[in-house]
């Protein structure tokens, strides 16, 4: 492959990474308006179990200071593109600046743990329907 390609891929993979961070953050944004306002949807048993999923992982790698696979990921295929900074494309040094602060690892941790134990919290003020059934509970 070209280094087009590979910088083309690793635009891929970070615009994929800001996706899983907007889909957990908005994701617990959604099941609270949600299980308040009494939305059906947000009661769904596998949306809430992948939201619980992700930021269960991101929880886990935070405490076991694992660095997430998609960062790899984009540092290797910008490696073999020759990128060695984000200024080589608009969408890849825009991104950055929303998805990687500058902060201790410290505080990442406790920030994501934090992030969790809401989402937990969730789970058991808005339960989600159990897996396979049509009707919900409660008429919620």
């Amino acid at each position: 492959m070209d280094s087009n390609t590979y910088s083309l891929l690793a635009d891929i993979v970070l615009m994929t990474h800001v996706a899983f961070v907007l889909f957990v953050v908005l994701g617990l944004i959604l099941i609270l308006c949600g299980g308040f306002c009494g939305w059906k949807w947000v009661r769904n048993p596998w949306f809430r179990a992948a939201h619980l999923a992700g930021i269960g992982l991101v929880v886990l790698q935070s405490w076991l200071g694992i660095i997430c696979p998609l960062t790899t990921l984009e540092m290797y295929l910008r490696e073999m593109a020759g990128d060695e900074t984000y200024a080589g494309t608009f969408i890849a040094h825009w991104l950055h600046k929303i998805l990687f602060l500058q902060a201790p690892m410290w505080a990442f941790v406790i920030c994501y743990s934090v992030f969790g134990l809401a989402v937990l919290v969730s789970w058991i003020k808005f339960r989600p329907r159990p897996f396979g059934s049509s009707v919900p509970e409660n008429g919620l």
